[in-house]
């Protein structure tokens, strides 16, 4: 299994873990009286098991067993699929980091790094299906 397969599979493991606690959390905050705080990081834990857990499982299985690219490349460009790896993850702990603060107390500017938060996803996905669409070929 190539390296980037197992990194992304890997963060996902990591994603699933933390979104499950999460939503320990969030399932007992009236029981355990948490602070309100809680209630604002219901969006991050849908990212967090969504693009999180699904989205890099889904891309590292992808990666590692869709057709070769050529003998030469089997995975086609891999800077570009490292790039779309980086820009995922760096997205959504953008996207971990800013919704609850966001939620709690509105201002622009971190309004303007949700946004980057989502743009980086966004090209994450973009990049990754641009590497594999030349994959996805008959024989």
């Amino acid at each position: 299994m190539p390296l980037l397969s197992r990194l992304f599979l890997k963060t996902s493991f990591i994603y699933l873990a933390v979104g499950l606690i999460l939503g320990i959390l969030l399932a007992g905050q009236a029981v355990w009286n948490l602070p309100g705080f809680v209630s604002a990081l219901d969006p991050v834990y849908i990212h967090l098991l969504t693009v999180g857990w699904l989205t890099l499982l889904i891309f590292g299985v992808a990666y590692w067993m869709f057709p070769k690219y050529s003998m030469e490349r089997p995975h086609g460009n891999d800077q570009i699929s490292w790039a779309a790896y980086f820009l995922l993850n760096i997205g959504l702990i953008l996207r971990v980091l800013t919704e609850p603060l966001l939620a709690q107390n509105f201002n622009s500017f971190l309004a303007g790094w949700l946004v980057i938060s989502a743009l980086f996803q966004w090209l994450g996905g973009i990049l990754f299906i641009a590497n594999l669409w030349k994959r996805v070929k008959v024989k």
